[in-house]
Formats: structure tokens, C-alpha cells, sequence
């Protein structure tokens, strides 16, 4: 399995690249998981003392950007951000099956997590448990029935942008939990992430380049 990828690290935070696959954590000891590899490269490095909380959590099928702090003071700052929104940007790429009209929008809608199967649905508002759903996208590309969005993630749900995209009638690429036709890779990728350091209060933009296949720039 592909390891996670060090994209910044001082005496705070990590900033990772997790690829899609790997658990983040996971519960089962015989399942290699991103948390458990970052705790075990720093005991080879003899930093033993390290406090380590994750900030930001990712599907397992799911690319992209993990912000860890490296100490109880640190996580607890970068929570707080991720909380707010207001100085943590979160930006997604996704690689759906169809068109979403208009290209540009917001989706809004009231998700309800299944616990029992691990999924969550669109309910009406109101519903007891539902949680109020944002985010805004943007079409980038668009070739032979599948386009290529840009999303700002503006609450943190539970499988939020795939069953947003999923009702919407633009389910991800590979997604055959919410809907997709199409298996292998699910096509959606953390891409960039911004922040403020915790400690020098520096704002901080961190991309990657998602791995699935993307379109081409010719019109269809």
C-alpha cells in the first residue's frame, strides 16, 4: 500500500497527503492506518514525546490533505479553525457522472447519518437529527458525460459531498455506495487546504494534484 506523503511538518503540525485506500484510523490492529504509520516513523526517529491530533479526518476512499497537530495545544487551535470556518478553507476536486446546472452554485441540504450502515441520507429540514448541509462548486471541465468540480467544502458532514453530488443527480466517479455506475477509484481528492499556524498565526495554503484521470480541456 502507498505510504502518506510529508508535505510540511515543523515542531506544530504535519501536513500529509493521504492517497485514496488507506485508513486514517482504523479500529482493527490488522489494518495499517496513516495514524498508526506517523506515530511509528516518529518513534524510528527517536521523537517519542510527540502529542499527536488529528485535525481533519478523510474517508478512506477519499485523497487528499490531513492536518495533524503535533502537540495538545496545537490540535485544539486547528480544531478550533476547522470549527469556525472561518479561517480554514477546505477545496475538493471531483470527477462525477453528468452535468450539474447551473455550473456554479451552492447546494443546501439535511443530512441524516445511519450509524448501522455508515451512510447518510437527504432528509427534510426538521427532521430529527438531520444536520444543515453547505457547499459551493464550481465546473471546471465537462467531456462525454462526466464533469470535472471544484467545491468548497462549507460543513463538515458525514460522506457530505458524495450524497450532496449523489442528490443532486451528479454522483462521484466511483462511488458505488451514493449511486455511481462506474467502479474503481473514487474520483475525489482534498486538493487544497488553508490555514492559520497555530503559533505564528502565519496564514498557510497547502495542493496537491489529485491522482484520477482528469478531462481534457477540448469542448465536447
Amino acid at each position: 500500500m502507498k505510504k502518506y506523503r510529508i508535505l510540511y511538518e515543523d515542531r506544530d503540525i504535519f501536513v500529509l497527503y493521504k492517497p485514496s485506500g488507506l485508513a486514517v484510523q482504523s479500529a482493527r490492529p490488522s489494518m495499517p492506518d496513516m495514524m498508526s504509520m506517523l506515530r511509528s516513523e516518529l518513534m524510528e526517529r527517536g521523537e517519542r514525546g510527540a502529542r499527536l491530533g488529528l485535525v481533519n479526518r478523510l474517508d478512506q476512499p477519499v485523497e487528499g490533505i490531513l492536518l495533524v497537530g503535533k502537540n495538545e495545544k496545537a490540535a485544539a487551535d486547528l480544531n478550533r479553525q476547522i470549527q469556525d470556518h472561518i479561517h480554514t478553507e477546505k477545496w475538493y476536486q471531483a470527477l462525477v457522472c453528468g452535468k450539474l446546472s447551473p455550473k456554479e452554485g451552492t447546494l443546501v441540504d439535511y443530512l441524516l447519518k445511519d450509524g448501522r450502515t455508515n451512510t447518510s441520507r437527504i432528509v427534510p429540514e426538521g427532521t430529527k437529527g438531520g444536520k444543515r448541509s453547505e457547499l459551493r462548486y464550481e465546473t471546471l471541465r465537462e467531456q462525454e458525460g462526466k464533469s470535472l468540480l471544484r467545491i468548497r467544502l462549507l460543513t463538515g458532514r458525514h460522506h457530505q459531498i458524495r450524497v450532496q453530488l449523489a442528490h443532486a443527480g451528479a454522483p462521484i466517479a466511483g462511488d458505488l455506495k451514493y449511486g455511481a455506475a462506474d467502479a474503481g477509484q473514487l474520483c475525489l481528492c482534498a486538493f487544497k487546504m488553508t490555514f492559520l499556524h497555530p503559533r505564528t498565526r502565519e496564514r498557510m495554503s497547502f495542493e496537491v494534484e489529485p491522482s484520477f484521470p482528469a478531462l481534457s480541456t477540448a469542448p465536447e
